[in-house]
């Protein structure tokens, strides 16, 4: 099956979950807007802590609001198109993924294409009228390579937390149920990515940057639109390359789903 015929297949699964959850248009609205307040309230907690300080280590409102911005609006553009791995422990818990198993296509498409959660929208929107905000109150001058930067970082971002929804999919294969731990680490990395890496201790640095590579597609192209030099050191074309390790990382956490399958025993459900 072409690429093309491939997309036109994902495109009707999701128009299908589209469907079935518009059915309900007053409780996706409800979930919606739930979900809006829920993450606008986070930035007003930011938006209190600099009323009160000014300004963190030198750090701006706007300059913060750039990488709230770009993190949330990734991670709920992963969170709505990963939602089958995110709920991929039951699958595996009652059996269905053995139906998966019998099917003439990939197994991380037919998992990826279960849902497409709508309600996500709420906190794209937020955290993208935050994005704007800041884009326009950050004291840069703007160009096409650096608003192409600020593109490139946001589907990077999202490539780097649909990878560890995936890798939370994958230890349900030897765990029958998700490790919550792998939850402090995509959430606990929203929370970590609003904030700039240069105000954390080296230690930590390093471990959003190496570990889990958050600061490759948040941190270091914010730096390059902002015009600041990075603490470390890093070369001055990291930041203009990072995104693009967003998709390695998720193209191997799908080699790493391929193993766990090849290892996967049935439950016997």
């Amino acid at each position: 099956m072409t690429m093309i015929d491939t997309l036109r297949l994902y495109l009707r699964f999701i128009g299908i979950s589209v469907r079935a959850q518009m059915q309900y248009k007053a409780s996706f609205i409800m979930a919606a807007v739930g979900n809006l307040l829920a993450s606008a309230i986070e930035f007003l907690g930011i938006w209190a802590l600099f009323e009160r300080f000014g300004s963190i280590r030198g750090w701006s409102l706007p300059e913060v609001a750039l990488f709230y911005g770009i993190a949330n609006t990734a991670f709920a553009a992963s969170e709505a198109v990963a939602r089958g791995f995110d709920t991929f422990s039951s699958m595996v818990r009652l059996g269905d993924f053995d139906r998966l198993l019998l099917r003439p296509r990939s197994t991380v498409f037919q998992v990826a294409a279960q849902e497409l959660q709508l309600m996500r929208i709420g906190r794209f929107v937020q955290g993208f009228v935050v994005l704007v905000w800041a884009m326009s109150a950050v004291d840069i001058t703007w160009t096409f390579p650096k608003a192409l930067l600020v593109v490139g970082a946001i589907l990077g971002g999202a490539c780097v937390f649909a990878g560890f929804f995936i890798l939370q999919a994958t230890l349900a294969f030897w765990t029958i149920e998700t490790l919550e731990i792998v939850n402090t680490i995509t959430y606990g990395g929203v929370q970590t990515a609003q904030y700039p890496l240069a105000i954390y201790r080296n230690w930590f640095r390093k471990f959003f940057t190496f570990v889990v590579p958050l600061a490759l597609v948040n941190y270091f192209p914010a730096l390059a639109i902002l015009g600041r030099a990075d603490v470390s050191g890093t070369p001055a074309f990291l930041p203009w390359t990072s995104p693009l390790l967003g998709v390695a990382f998720l193209a191997i956490t799908m080699q790493i789903w391929n193993f766990g399958v090849r290892h996967y025993t049935s439950t016997g459900s």
